[in-house]
């Protein structure tokens, strides 16, 4: 089987003979890959009328466990962004009723924010969706190979920390 990938390296190695091309091989069909996983999600989210950020404030909550909440600086280390980014994306989401803020029990002046009941509906109706996109990609592979490639994937980003 071959792919357009394929037809790149080749024509590479005509033209640059002095050099491996096997990471072009790899990088090449990752970042393909990278691209319709991307559209796969977009779909999801877009079927359960939801934007990729709020995905990952919803999701941050959902993995919490019930009752479904964390702190604003919490939030923050799961998602990555800033500390004026995220308190816009938790106003937004309170706004469509996602989320709710409640007075932090152990810090007077902090607030902790949960998922509500729509919002739980919405971030379960886009995992599910997009679990189920992500299946079809690896639809073609064993489960074996499926958990061999999951684990070469992670020794490729252990060394950066994500």
């Amino acid at each position: 089987m071959r792919d357009e990938v394929d037809e790149l390296s080749e024509a590479w190695a005509r033209e640059r003979p002095d050099l491996d091309l096997r990471p072009v091989a790899v990088f090449s069909r990752i970042s393909r890959l990278a691209r319709h996983l991307d559209l796969a999600r977009r779909e999801a989210f877009t079927a359960h009328a939801i934007e990729p950020w709020e995905f990952d404030v919803l999701a941050a909550l959902r993995r919490a466990g019930e009752p479904y909440e964390l702190s604003p600086g919490r939030l923050l280390r799961a998602t990555l962004v800033t500390s004026g980014t995220m308190t816009n994306r938790i106003d937004r989401l309170a706004e469509r009723g996602l989320v709710e803020r409640h007075p932090d029990p152990d810090d007077r002046r902090g607030v902790i924010v949960r998922l509500t009941r729509e919002g739980k509906a919405a971030v379960d109706g886009a995992f599910t969706a997009l679990v189920e996109a992500e299946a079809v990609f690896l639809g073609e592979l064993p489960p074996t190979q499926q958990r061999e490639l999951a684990g070469l994937l992670r020794q490729l980003l252990v060394p950066f920390g994500s």
